[in-house]
């Protein structure tokens, strides 16, 4: 069976580039966050989710640039649930050259529900712990890229 990671296209945009002639940094954060939007609308707690007094707050995430994107560069963004508990959700956003193939950057990133009113974290909804069993159950079938989990830091002999 294939499994269909929750997607998002874009094209680098000419605002995009830095002085290097190459994809800054920043956009690639946007649109990982533009991915990050896609995937929670996927997982009902997007814009809609935000209206019942909820949302997902971003508590971390690493970056991995592998590869330069220039303007006017396709790209595909894929996501892959690596863990959920009743009010956390972990996941990596892949970014891909959609022409040429590439694995560009990726993006693990930790999200925590938390509550308007309280400013705390509280449970997802039933119905969304039921969503990402499933989805998990699903990614854990998918062989995680070799950046899940990766420290920073300088590497010695």
């Amino acid at each position: 069976m294939t499994i269909i990671l929750p997607t998002f296209t874009q094209t680098v945009q000419p605002e995009w580039i830095d002085h290097n002639g190459h994809m800054n940094v920043a956009f690639y954060v946007l649109a990982f966050d533009l991915a990050t939007d896609e995937f929670y609308e996927g997982l009902n707690i997007g814009l809609t989710h935000q209206e019942t007094g909820y949302s997902t707050f971003t508590l971390g995430m690493n970056v991995d640039y592998l590869q330069e994107l220039f303007e006017g560069d396709p790209i595909r963004v894929e996501t892959q649930l690596l863990d959920w508990d009743y009010k956390r959700v972990h996941y990596i956003h892949m970014m891909y050259h959609v022409e040429k193939g590439y694995l560009a950057a990726t993006n693990e990133c930790l999200g925590m529900h938390v509550g308007y009113e309280s400013r705390k974290s509280e449970p997802f909804p039933d119905t969304v712990q039921t969503g990402l069993e499933s989805m998990l159950t699903a990614h854990k079938t998918i062989k995680l890229p070799k950046q899940v989990g990766r420290k920073l830091g300088i590497r010695r002999k």
